[in-house]
């Protein structure tokens, strides 16, 4: 073997280790992989020269001061930048509240010791460009046009009380006649709907739901839903002021095709389009120009390993978009929005000044974001279909649909009745199998009988082993096997 043979085998074990320590399965296939590739490396000569000679020969290489690259992570990395996780339990929920690595949890512990110790400092000299340091990362992230586009805020429901404060506004101060529309989908978050009611309605707006399938079959049938709803709108010569759009909705979890959705709105006269994207940067595509929208929020906490909470609020430059205010007023009051959400009173900041450490902690992974979109989407998809092969159930929409969330089916012998029955189902599945994992309740539709009415909604992050799958899969396996039902349940 010459040397330049064996320098390229070395090289292609180097690129598979690096594949495999970037991915969530790793950690079971790593150290076979490993041992097989030691068993197969030439460990003695080569055409007369050892390797050991052989290298000997080279050209020393120049000791640099700093590598600008730093190494990708192995799994005995990640295993540590995720150590203060419960090694008892398997938590496939990231959707909920996300995770934050060691390194950024350090980071943010330094931060709030350095406004401890000199407040007045970090104040006067420090917070402020640190904000515009995170908002600049978040605008190339998200290709927005202008970093005074880009608001840091503490979480999405913050970002949604911004924006139909803005609306309420325009009833109030009477821009909106008394019954014009808001549109927004069946399935948005909780507190989106509730921030709707406490904006909208009560200022006179008439608010449309978007009743979604689920299961979904395709993304025609969200299309064509949101079609009539906004002709809904129309009628009685309202207008649409406002479109309230989920890009990944919560639960049930479906992929919207948003960027479709905000064309329709464009072309039916809807006055601004809201995408509420909750589950949005790291875990789906986010292009400001791509999607459109007149606003978009996403939480930095869920899928790009901020600690809680902090997210961004995207707000296209537009003369409609000039009076946006945050909705706690404090000393920046006008002048403008990132502005004023930079400072709103004396509090903790550290979540939003830790992008740049989340950027660097991402960086090393194989592909950045990108790649651990990809790999999570995979993976999600894949052991969703594990779990409905083992359950005889279905998936809740296609792969295709799917973002690094699932909805997958539960056995219908388990009884799920209520929203109830999966609250203390998932009690159940935490306290007796050590299982983290959100249950949904599907009302049954008129005559069926019999179906799937509870999903659970699973979720893949970095972290994430495929024995937290199986480990879901078997207390399931063992609740049929018991007979247990929902009702033996306590309330």
């Amino acid at each position: 073997m010459s040397l330049n043979h064996l320098f390229s085998h070395f090289s292609l074990k180097v690129e598979a280790f690096f594949f495999f320590c970037c991915s969530p399965r790793s950690y079971h296939r790593f150290s076979s992989y490993m041992a097989s590739s030691l068993h197969n490396t030439p460990s003695a000569a080569v055409n007369g020269t050892s390797v050991a000679d052989a290298k000997s020969r080279l050209p020393k290489r120049p000791r640099l001061l700093a590598d600008p690259t730093p190494p990708l992570f192995t799994p005995s990395d990640i295993l540590s930048e995720f150590s203060h996780h419960d090694p008892t339990v398997a938590r496939i929920n990231n959707g909920s509240f996300g995770s934050c690595p060691s390194s950024v949890i350090s980071a943010q512990h330094d931060l709030q010791l350095q406004w401890l110790q000199q407040p007045d400092d970090f104040y006067f000299n420090q917070l402020q460009p640190k904000i515009l340091q995170s908002r600049t990362i978040i605008k190339d992230l998200i290709n927005a046009d202008h970093v005074d586009e880009v608001s840091i805020v503490d979480n999405a429901t913050t970002a949604a009380a911004i924006v139909l404060q803005q609306i309420a506004w325009g009833f109030a101060e009477g821009k909106f006649k008394h019954g014009d529309a808001a549109v927004m989908l069946h399935y948005a978050y909780g507190s989106v709907k509730k921030s709707v009611e406490a904006y909208v309605t009560r200022a006179g707006g008439y608010v449309i739901e978007v009743p979604l399938p689920f299961p979904v079959n395709s993304a025609d049938e969200i299309i064509h839903e949101f079609r009539q709803a906004l002709q809904r709108g129309k009628q009685n010569g309202r207008r649409v002021r406002l479109a309230v759009i989920d890009h990944v909705t919560s639960m049930p979890t479906v992929v919207i095709p948003v960027k479709e959705l905000v064309s329709i709105c464009r072309e039916e006269g809807v006055d601004q389009v809201f995408v509420d994207a909750a589950h949005g940067i790291g875990c789906v595509d986010v292009d400001m120009k791509q999607i459109g929208a007149d606003f978009y929020t996403s939480n930095l906490h869920k899928w790009y390993f901020c600690p809680p909470s902090v997210a961004f609020l995207y707000c296209k430059r537009s003369i409609n978009n000039s009076d946006l205010h945050h909705p706690v007023v404090s000393h920046e009051y006008g002048n403008g929005l990132a502005i004023e959400s930079g400072w709103i009173g004396t509090r903790d900041y550290s979540a939003q000044l830790v992008v740049p450490k989340a950027l660097e902690f991402i960086n090393r992974f194989e592909g950045g974001i990108d790649g651990i979109k990809k790999r999570n989407h995979e993976c999600v998809v894949e052991m969703g279909k594990m779990l409905v092969e083992a359950w005889g159930t279905h998936l809740g929409c296609p792969p295709e649909m799917c973002s690094s969330m699932v909805m997958v089916g539960l056995p219908a012998c388990l009884g799920i009745s209520s929203d109830r029955d999966a609250l203390n189902l998932r009690t159940c599945i935490r306290e007796k199998f050590g299982v983290e994992v959100p249950i949904y309740y599907r009302s049954p539709k008129d005559g069926e009988d019999g179906g799937v009415t509870g999903y659970a909604r699973i979720s893949c992050q970095v972290y994430n082993k495929v024995e937290d799958y199986h480990k879901f899969s078997d207390a399931v396996n063992q609740l049929v096997h018991n007979a247990f039902t929902c009702a033996s349940l306590p309330n």
